[in-house]
């Protein structure tokens, strides 16, 4: 199996000039935890939910609503994201991929052909995969 066959193609980015709190309601709004951070056709960084939890005020803050908001929307997606970004080729084999984010610690893996992105493999994608090679496999699964 290799990665193009699982990888989640046209994956959402943002620019690096985005708000925290834009990025935040962009990644909730299509239930993804990656959001993959572009200028132009170049990736330049990633930005996983936690951290973006990791930037929000602690529950326990003095500060109002507003102040939490005003801090929020001067916070940019280029601030908070990480900027050494793994990467992997659609044509790598899923296990070496999968071995990849293990040894790293890493949740996902955008794929890059030629130097263009053209998807992201995340764990689920990679749960998705394992949960089909084994129903497929299985000598259950032969059987009916």
């Amino acid at each position: 199996m290799r990665v193009n066959e699982w990888m989640s193609p046209s994956p959402t980015t943002a620019d690096p000039k985005v708000s925290v709190s834009e990025a935040r309601e962009l990644m909730r709004r299509k239930v993804i935890r990656h959001l993959l951070v572009t200028e132009g056709e170049r990736l330049v960084g990633i930005v996983t939910d936690r951290d973006i939890r990791l930037n929000l005020p602690s529950p326990a803050t003095s500060l109002s609503v507003w102040e939490i908001n005003y801090l929020l929307a001067k916070l940019t997606v280029g601030d908070v994201m990480t900027k050494a970004v793994m990467t992997v080729e659609p044509e790598r084999p899923i296990e070496e991929a999968a071995r990849l984010m293990l040894d790293h610690r890493i949740g996902a893996l955008p794929v890059m052909d030629g130097g263009r992105l053209v998807g992201i493999l995340t764990e689920t994608d990679l749960l998705r995969a394992f949960v089909y090679s084994q129903t497929v496999l299985s000598p259950t699964a032969a059987h009916g």
